[in-house]
Protein backbone atom coordinates (compact mmCIF):
# COMPACT_ATOMS: atom_id res chain seq x y z
CA UNK A 1 0.00 0.00 0.00
CA UNK A 2 1.38 3.41 -0.99
CA UNK A 3 0.64 5.75 1.89
CA UNK A 4 1.52 9.44 1.72
CA UNK A 5 0.56 11.91 4.43
CA UNK A 6 -0.78 15.34 3.67
CA UNK A 7 1.13 18.35 5.01
CA UNK A 8 -1.47 18.74 7.77
CA UNK A 9 -1.25 15.08 8.77
CA UNK A 10 2.54 15.17 8.85
CA UNK A 11 2.37 18.29 11.01
CA UNK A 12 0.01 16.53 13.41
CA UNK A 13 2.30 13.52 13.63
CA UNK A 14 5.36 15.68 14.28
CA UNK A 15 3.55 17.84 16.84
CA UNK A 16 2.24 14.90 18.85
CA UNK A 17 5.63 13.19 18.71
CA UNK A 18 7.46 16.28 19.99
CA UNK A 19 4.91 16.84 22.75
CA UNK A 20 5.14 13.28 24.04
CA UNK A 21 8.93 13.18 23.77
CA UNK A 22 9.06 16.18 26.12
CA UNK A 23 6.07 15.62 28.42
CA UNK A 24 6.10 11.81 28.51
CA UNK A 25 9.75 10.91 28.85
CA UNK A 26 10.50 7.63 30.61
CA UNK A 27 10.96 9.10 34.10
CA UNK A 28 7.88 11.32 33.74
CA UNK A 29 5.84 8.29 32.73
CA UNK A 30 7.15 6.36 35.72
CA UNK A 31 5.83 9.06 38.07
CA UNK A 32 2.46 9.06 36.33
CA UNK A 33 2.14 5.27 36.58
CA UNK A 34 2.97 5.32 40.29
CA UNK A 35 0.51 8.13 41.07
CA UNK A 36 -2.73 7.29 42.92
CA UNK A 37 -4.87 7.53 39.76
CA UNK A 38 -2.27 5.87 37.56
CA UNK A 39 -2.68 8.46 34.80
CA UNK A 40 -2.34 12.23 34.46
CA UNK A 41 -5.28 14.62 34.21
CA UNK A 42 -2.80 17.32 33.20
CA UNK A 43 -1.67 15.28 30.20
CA UNK A 44 -5.33 14.54 29.41
CA UNK A 45 -6.11 18.27 29.37
CA UNK A 46 -3.16 18.91 27.08
CA UNK A 47 -4.32 16.19 24.68
CA UNK A 48 -7.70 17.94 24.62
CA UNK A 49 -6.07 21.31 23.89
CA UNK A 50 -4.29 19.75 20.92
CA UNK A 51 -7.64 18.54 19.58
CA UNK A 52 -6.70 14.87 19.92
CA UNK A 53 -9.76 13.98 22.00
CA UNK A 54 -12.04 15.31 19.25
CA UNK A 55 -10.90 13.01 16.43
CA UNK A 56 -14.00 10.80 16.75
CA UNK A 57 -16.37 13.69 17.51
CA UNK A 58 -18.48 15.01 14.59
CA UNK A 59 -17.82 18.54 13.33
CA UNK A 60 -21.26 19.61 14.54
CA UNK A 61 -20.08 19.03 18.10
CA UNK A 62 -16.62 20.57 17.75
CA UNK A 63 -14.69 17.59 16.40
CA UNK A 64 -13.28 16.25 13.15
CA UNK A 65 -14.67 12.72 12.81
CA UNK A 66 -14.00 10.32 11.23
CA UNK A 67 -10.34 11.49 11.08
CA UNK A 68 -9.16 7.99 10.17
CA UNK A 69 -5.53 8.81 9.41
CA UNK A 70 -5.25 11.30 12.25
CA UNK A 71 -6.41 8.66 14.73
CA UNK A 72 -3.87 6.19 13.34
CA UNK A 73 -1.05 8.73 13.68
CA UNK A 74 -2.11 9.68 17.20
CA UNK A 75 -2.38 6.09 18.41
CA UNK A 76 1.01 5.24 16.91
CA UNK A 77 2.59 8.15 18.79
CA UNK A 78 0.83 7.15 22.02
CA UNK A 79 2.11 3.59 21.61
CA UNK A 80 5.67 4.75 21.09
CA UNK A 81 5.50 6.80 24.31
CA UNK A 82 3.62 4.08 26.27
CA UNK A 83 0.90 6.54 27.23
CA UNK A 84 -1.37 5.21 29.99
CA UNK A 85 -4.17 7.79 29.78
CA UNK A 86 -7.66 6.46 28.80
CA UNK A 87 -7.38 7.43 25.13
CA UNK A 88 -8.49 4.15 23.54
CA UNK A 89 -11.23 3.54 26.10
CA UNK A 90 -12.77 7.03 26.04
CA UNK A 91 -11.56 9.07 23.04
CA UNK A 92 -12.09 6.15 20.65
CA UNK A 93 -14.49 3.50 22.00
CA UNK A 94 -16.66 5.56 24.33
CA UNK A 95 -16.88 8.52 21.98
CA UNK A 96 -17.75 6.33 18.98
CA UNK A 97 -20.60 4.64 20.88
CA UNK A 98 -22.14 7.96 21.91
CA UNK A 99 -21.62 9.42 18.43
CA UNK A 100 -23.16 6.51 16.54
CA UNK A 101 -25.94 5.43 18.91
CA UNK A 102 -26.80 8.48 20.98
CA UNK A 103 -29.93 10.58 20.63
CA UNK A 104 -29.45 14.28 19.74
CA UNK A 105 -29.86 15.13 23.43
CA UNK A 106 -27.29 12.53 24.53
CA UNK A 107 -24.84 13.64 21.84
CA UNK A 108 -25.22 17.30 22.82
CA UNK A 109 -24.72 16.49 26.49
CA UNK A 110 -21.63 14.30 26.07
CA UNK A 111 -19.74 14.82 22.80
CA UNK A 112 -18.56 18.43 23.37
CA UNK A 113 -17.48 17.48 26.90
CA UNK A 114 -15.61 14.45 25.58
CA UNK A 115 -13.81 16.59 22.99
CA UNK A 116 -12.84 19.11 25.67
CA UNK A 117 -11.59 16.42 28.05
CA UNK A 118 -14.22 17.39 30.62
CA UNK A 119 -15.84 13.96 30.71
CA UNK A 120 -14.58 10.41 30.32
CA UNK A 121 -16.93 7.76 28.93
CA UNK A 122 -15.77 4.14 28.65
CA UNK A 123 -17.53 0.90 27.66
CA UNK A 124 -18.21 -1.75 30.30
CA UNK A 125 -18.89 -4.80 28.19
CA UNK A 126 -16.65 -7.80 28.91
CA UNK A 127 -17.79 -10.43 31.38
CA UNK A 128 -16.29 -13.53 32.99
CA UNK A 129 -16.33 -16.39 30.55
CA UNK A 130 -17.13 -14.27 27.49
CA UNK A 131 -13.74 -15.15 25.90
CA UNK A 132 -13.77 -12.19 23.48
CA UNK A 133 -17.31 -13.04 22.28
CA UNK A 134 -19.02 -9.64 21.89
CA UNK A 135 -22.49 -11.20 21.82
CA UNK A 136 -22.15 -13.03 25.15
CA UNK A 137 -23.86 -10.79 27.71
CA UNK A 138 -25.37 -12.10 30.95
CA UNK A 139 -25.88 -8.73 32.68
CA UNK A 140 -29.63 -8.09 32.68
CA UNK A 141 -31.73 -4.96 32.32
CA UNK A 142 -35.39 -5.03 33.29
CA UNK A 143 -38.02 -2.36 32.84
CA UNK A 144 -39.16 -0.60 35.99
CA UNK A 145 -41.98 1.78 35.14
CA UNK A 146 -40.51 4.28 32.69
CA UNK A 147 -36.97 3.39 33.68
CA UNK A 148 -34.61 0.43 33.93
CA UNK A 149 -32.92 -1.67 36.60
CA UNK A 150 -29.53 -3.28 35.85
CA UNK A 151 -28.02 -6.30 37.56
CA UNK A 152 -24.78 -8.04 36.69
CA UNK A 153 -21.01 -7.82 36.64
CA UNK A 154 -18.43 -6.56 34.14
CA UNK A 155 -14.77 -7.60 34.19
CA UNK A 156 -11.52 -5.91 33.15
CA UNK A 157 -13.20 -2.62 32.28
CA UNK A 158 -10.28 -0.56 31.00
CA UNK A 159 -10.11 2.75 32.91
CA UNK A 160 -13.45 2.01 34.52
CA UNK A 161 -12.44 3.84 37.69
CA UNK A 162 -11.60 7.00 35.73
CA UNK A 163 -14.94 7.11 33.93
CA UNK A 164 -17.59 9.73 34.61
CA UNK A 165 -20.05 7.58 32.65
CA UNK A 166 -19.96 3.87 31.86
CA UNK A 167 -21.58 2.53 28.69
CA UNK A 168 -22.91 -0.75 30.08
CA UNK A 169 -24.16 -3.56 27.87
CA UNK A 170 -27.09 -5.52 29.26
CA UNK A 171 -29.48 -8.08 27.94
CA UNK A 172 -33.11 -7.02 27.53
CA UNK A 173 -34.11 -10.11 25.54
CA UNK A 174 -32.75 -13.31 24.01
CA UNK A 175 -30.34 -16.03 25.03
CA UNK A 176 -27.10 -15.20 26.83
CA UNK A 177 -24.99 -15.60 23.67
CA UNK A 178 -27.41 -14.07 21.13
CA UNK A 179 -26.53 -10.88 19.27
CA UNK A 180 -30.18 -9.84 19.30
CA UNK A 181 -31.47 -8.52 22.61
CA UNK A 182 -28.38 -6.54 23.70
CA UNK A 183 -28.96 -2.96 24.83
CA UNK A 184 -26.56 -0.25 25.97
CA UNK A 185 -27.08 2.10 28.91
CA UNK A 186 -25.36 5.28 30.08
CA UNK A 187 -24.58 4.70 33.75
CA UNK A 188 -23.18 7.68 35.73
CA UNK A 189 -20.25 6.82 37.97
CA UNK A 190 -22.13 7.90 41.11
CA UNK A 191 -25.19 5.71 40.48
CA UNK A 192 -26.59 3.97 43.54
CA UNK A 193 -25.88 0.24 43.45
CA UNK A 194 -22.83 0.67 41.19
CA UNK A 195 -19.51 -0.54 42.58
CA UNK A 196 -16.29 0.05 40.65
CA UNK A 197 -13.10 -1.56 41.99
CA UNK A 198 -9.99 -0.38 40.19
CA UNK A 199 -6.58 -1.98 39.91
CA UNK A 200 -3.33 -1.74 37.94
CA UNK A 201 -2.79 -4.26 35.15
CA UNK A 202 0.57 -5.93 34.48
CA UNK A 203 1.31 -3.44 31.66
CA UNK A 204 0.67 -0.48 33.99
CA UNK A 205 -2.71 0.40 32.53
CA UNK A 206 -5.76 0.68 34.79
CA UNK A 207 -8.82 -1.56 34.78
CA UNK A 208 -11.77 -2.24 37.05
CA UNK A 209 -14.33 -4.81 38.11
CA UNK A 210 -17.84 -3.36 37.90
CA UNK A 211 -20.80 -4.67 39.88
CA UNK A 212 -24.35 -3.50 39.14
CA UNK A 213 -26.60 -4.40 42.06
CA UNK A 214 -30.04 -3.08 41.17
CA UNK A 215 -28.82 0.13 39.50
CA UNK A 216 -31.91 2.21 38.70
CA UNK A 217 -31.77 4.36 35.56
CA UNK A 218 -34.22 6.71 33.86
CA UNK A 219 -35.68 5.79 30.48
CA UNK A 220 -33.39 8.19 28.63
CA UNK A 221 -30.32 6.27 29.85
CA UNK A 222 -30.87 3.82 26.99
CA UNK A 223 -28.20 4.35 24.31
CA UNK A 224 -29.32 3.18 20.90
CA UNK A 225 -32.25 0.89 20.08
CA UNK A 226 -33.60 -1.42 22.75
CA UNK A 227 -32.28 -4.91 22.05
CA UNK A 228 -30.57 -3.77 18.86
CA UNK A 229 -27.27 -2.30 20.02
CA UNK A 230 -25.03 -5.11 18.80
CA UNK A 231 -24.27 -3.71 15.31
CA UNK A 232 -23.20 -0.38 16.80
CA UNK A 233 -21.23 -2.12 19.53
CA UNK A 234 -19.45 -4.29 16.96
CA UNK A 235 -18.64 -1.29 14.75
CA UNK A 236 -17.17 0.62 17.70
CA UNK A 237 -15.00 -2.31 18.74
CA UNK A 238 -13.77 -2.72 15.15
CA UNK A 239 -12.73 0.93 15.28
CA UNK A 240 -11.00 0.17 18.58
CA UNK A 241 -9.19 -2.76 16.98
CA UNK A 242 -7.83 -0.51 14.24
CA UNK A 243 -6.72 1.97 16.89
CA UNK A 244 -4.97 -0.60 19.06
CA UNK A 245 -3.18 -2.00 16.00
CA UNK A 246 -1.80 1.49 15.36
CA UNK A 247 -0.76 1.76 19.01
CA UNK A 248 1.06 -1.55 18.69
CA UNK A 249 3.04 -0.26 15.69
CA UNK A 250 4.35 2.64 17.76
CA UNK A 251 5.43 0.33 20.56
CA UNK A 252 6.91 -2.21 18.12
CA UNK A 253 9.00 0.46 16.45
CA UNK A 254 10.20 1.77 19.80
CA UNK A 255 11.16 -1.75 20.93
CA UNK A 256 13.08 -2.32 17.70
CA UNK A 257 14.86 1.05 17.87
CA UNK A 258 15.83 0.50 21.50
CA UNK A 259 17.17 -2.97 20.72
CA UNK A 260 19.27 -1.78 17.76
CA UNK A 261 20.75 1.01 19.85
CA UNK A 262 21.55 -1.37 22.72
CA UNK A 263 23.33 -3.85 20.46
CA UNK A 264 25.54 -1.04 19.17
CA UNK A 265 26.81 -0.29 22.67
CA UNK A 266 26.84 -3.74 24.33
CA UNK A 267 30.18 -5.41 23.68
CA UNK A 268 31.38 -9.01 23.76
CA UNK A 269 34.84 -10.18 22.78
CA UNK A 270 35.77 -6.54 22.35
CA UNK A 271 33.20 -5.70 19.65
CA UNK A 272 29.56 -4.50 19.70
CA UNK A 273 27.15 -7.43 19.55
CA UNK A 274 25.47 -5.66 16.61
CA UNK A 275 28.42 -6.98 14.55
CA UNK A 276 27.37 -10.60 15.09
CA UNK A 277 25.66 -11.92 11.99
CA UNK A 278 23.22 -14.15 13.89
CA UNK A 279 21.92 -11.14 15.84
CA UNK A 280 21.74 -9.05 12.68
CA UNK A 281 19.46 -11.70 11.19
CA UNK A 282 17.23 -11.63 14.26
CA UNK A 283 16.93 -7.85 14.10
CA UNK A 284 16.17 -8.06 10.37
CA UNK A 285 13.33 -10.46 11.19
CA UNK A 286 12.09 -7.99 13.82
CA UNK A 287 12.07 -5.24 11.21
CA UNK A 288 10.04 -7.40 8.81
CA UNK A 289 7.43 -8.01 11.50
CA UNK A 290 7.26 -4.29 12.33
CA UNK A 291 6.75 -3.30 8.70
CA UNK A 292 4.12 -6.00 8.14
CA UNK A 293 2.27 -4.76 11.22
CA UNK A 294 2.51 -1.18 9.99
CA UNK A 295 1.02 -2.08 6.60
CA UNK A 296 -1.83 -4.00 8.20
CA UNK A 297 -2.54 -1.13 10.60
CA UNK A 298 -3.04 1.11 7.55
CA UNK A 299 -5.48 -1.42 6.09
CA UNK A 300 -7.41 -1.65 9.36
CA UNK A 301 -7.62 2.14 9.66
CA UNK A 302 -8.95 2.49 6.12
CA UNK A 303 -11.57 -0.25 6.57
CA UNK A 304 -12.60 0.46 10.18
CA UNK A 305 -15.36 2.87 9.16
CA UNK A 306 -16.77 0.65 6.38
CA UNK A 307 -20.53 0.18 6.41
CA UNK A 308 -20.04 -3.42 5.25
CA UNK A 309 -19.70 -5.28 8.55
CA UNK A 310 -18.23 -8.40 6.91
CA UNK A 311 -15.59 -6.48 4.97
CA UNK A 312 -14.76 -4.40 8.03
CA UNK A 313 -14.38 -7.37 10.34
CA UNK A 314 -12.30 -9.33 7.83
CA UNK A 315 -9.86 -6.42 7.49
CA UNK A 316 -9.49 -5.58 11.18
CA UNK A 317 -9.24 -9.24 12.20
CA UNK A 318 -6.55 -9.84 9.57
CA UNK A 319 -4.67 -6.82 10.92
CA UNK A 320 -5.00 -8.01 14.52
CA UNK A 321 -3.61 -11.44 13.58
CA UNK A 322 -0.51 -9.97 11.91
CA UNK A 323 -0.06 -7.37 14.65
CA UNK A 324 -0.52 -10.00 17.38
CA UNK A 325 2.16 -12.19 15.83
CA UNK A 326 4.48 -9.18 15.60
CA UNK A 327 3.82 -8.27 19.25
CA UNK A 328 4.97 -11.68 20.43
CA UNK A 329 7.96 -12.04 18.11
CA UNK A 330 9.35 -8.50 18.40
CA UNK A 331 8.65 -8.26 22.14
CA UNK A 332 10.36 -11.57 22.91
CA UNK A 333 13.34 -10.87 20.66
CA UNK A 334 13.81 -7.40 22.14
CA UNK A 335 13.97 -8.82 25.66
CA UNK A 336 16.30 -11.65 24.68
CA UNK A 337 18.71 -9.36 22.84
CA UNK A 338 18.90 -7.16 25.93
CA UNK A 339 19.73 -10.17 28.09
CA UNK A 340 18.69 -10.21 31.74
CA UNK A 341 18.38 -6.42 31.78
CA UNK A 342 15.51 -6.68 29.30
CA UNK A 343 13.01 -7.62 32.01
CA UNK A 344 13.93 -4.92 34.53
CA UNK A 345 11.72 -1.90 35.18
CA UNK A 346 14.73 0.37 34.68
CA UNK A 347 14.70 -0.21 30.92
CA UNK A 348 11.92 0.97 28.62
CA UNK A 349 12.10 -2.25 26.60
CA UNK A 350 10.54 -4.25 29.46
CA UNK A 351 7.56 -1.88 29.51
CA UNK A 352 7.14 -2.15 25.76
CA UNK A 353 7.28 -5.94 26.09
CA UNK A 354 4.49 -5.93 28.68
CA UNK A 355 2.32 -3.58 26.66
CA UNK A 356 2.82 -5.60 23.48
CA UNK A 357 1.80 -8.79 25.27
CA UNK A 358 -1.30 -7.02 26.59
CA UNK A 359 -2.20 -5.68 23.14
CA UNK A 360 -1.98 -9.18 21.68
CA UNK A 361 -4.68 -10.25 24.16
CA UNK A 362 -6.80 -7.08 24.03
CA UNK A 363 -10.10 -6.95 22.09
CA UNK A 364 -9.56 -10.56 21.06
CA UNK A 365 -6.30 -12.48 20.86
CA UNK A 366 -4.58 -13.76 17.70
CA UNK A 367 -6.37 -17.12 17.66
CA UNK A 368 -9.77 -15.49 18.12
CA UNK A 369 -9.24 -13.08 15.23
CA UNK A 370 -7.94 -15.81 12.97
CA UNK A 371 -11.29 -17.54 13.53
CA UNK A 372 -13.10 -14.24 12.92
CA UNK A 373 -11.20 -13.72 9.66
CA UNK A 374 -12.15 -17.19 8.41
CA UNK A 375 -15.79 -16.76 9.47
CA UNK A 376 -16.07 -13.35 7.76
CA UNK A 377 -14.58 -14.74 4.58
CA UNK A 378 -17.05 -17.61 4.57
CA UNK A 379 -19.99 -15.27 5.12
CA UNK A 380 -20.76 -16.72 8.56
CA UNK A 381 -21.73 -14.51 11.52
CA UNK A 382 -18.56 -13.19 13.15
Amino acid sequence: MHFNLTAEQQLLSDTVGRFLAKAYAFEARHKIVKSPEGWSREIWAQLAEMGLLALQVPEAHGGMAPAVVETLLTMTALGKALVVEPYLASAVLGTALVRDLGTPAQAEALLPALAAGEKIVVPAHGERGSRHDLSRVATAAARDGKGWVLRGRKSVVIHGQAADVLVVSARTAGAVDAAAGISLFLVPRDSKGLTVTGYRTFDNQRAAEVVLDGVALPGDALLGPEGGAFPGLSAAFDLGLAAICAEAVGSLQAALDTTIEYTKTRKQFGVPIAKFQALQHRMADMLIHVEQARSMSFLAAMKAASADAGERRRAVSAAKVVVGQACRFVGQQAVQLHGGMGVTDELAVSHHFKRLMAIELSLGDTEHHLEQFVAAGAGRPA
